[in-house]
């Protein structure tokens, strides 16, 4: 069996005698496009953050590729090819589309490429138009597309999302989902995320989490008839 891309070894966060992540043991496969769930303190967040350095395990490992990365820095892990997007969006708000995607895909591409690929990634976010507006003045859901495509410049093989369509109307939820789904077809995606909507239009495997662990694995369509699935996180809504 191929090693995974991305896995978990007895992840654990404990803040004092609380548990927020016990022992979990995750791993994703090279492609993979994989969701997490879960009711508000079941521990995804404390999960995310420790994937991508923002907090440091109380016990247990990640690794990447074989690699031990649990105690690395969030620059680190960006330049071991991990992209990752929290919910608020960090990106110059002061600077316009095009000044924002220049300067990430510079970081990685010759002088001469950078021009060609700045063009090609406003095409792939669907901010040509508002190539040379000023990213402060955009709406919520722009501004999250922005820094989608400052994370895809960086060429990432893994690819962390935070709630990506948190705050965003119907429209962006949707124009969001397609991003997801085009991107996954070449780059392995976790995403955490609350909207369950969203969920069913980009999710195929899911990781439901409840109190700091894992409460179950499968297929979307298996976990949103699950009852037990239902009975800790979706409630009623479930059978909507």
């Amino acid at each position: 069996m191929a090693e995974p891309l991305l896995q978990t070894r007895d992840l654990s966060m404990h803040f004092g005698g609380v548990k927020a992540v016990n022992n979990v043991n995750f791993a994703l496969a090279e492609g993979e496009l994989r969701c997490l769930i879960g009711p508000n303190g079941a521990g995804k967040s404390t999960f995310f953050k420790m994937l991508t350095g923002q907090l440091a395990p109380s016990h247990g490992q990640v690794l990447f590729r074989g690699r031990d990365i649990s105690r690395a820095q969030a620059h680190q892990i960006a330049r071991l090819g991990i992209g990752i997007k929290t919910q608020v969006p960090s990106v110059f708000d002061g600077l316009s589309v095009r000044e924002n995607i220049h300067l990430a895909a510079s970081r990685l591409h010759s002088l001469d490429r950078v021009r060609r690929v700045v063009d090609e990634m406003l095409e792939r976010i669907g901010l040509t138009d508002a190539a040379h507006r000023v990213v402060g003045q955009l709406a919520h859901g722009q501004r999250q597309w922005v820094e989608l495509g400052l994370v895809l410049s960086t060429d990432p093989e893994l690819i962390l999302l935070d709630e990506p369509a948190a705050g965003m109307t119907h429209e962006e939820v949707q124009r969001t989902a397609e991003l997801v789904r085009e991107i996954s077809r070449t780059r392995a995606l976790i995403v955490v995320e609350h909207d369950m909507q969203f969920i069913r239009m980009i999710a195929k495997q899911v990781t439901v989490f409840n109190r700091g662990s894992v409460l179950v694995e499968d297929a979307v369509e298996n976990i949103l008839r699950n009852p037990l699935v239902r009975d800790v996180y979706l409630g009623k809504q479930a059978a909507a």
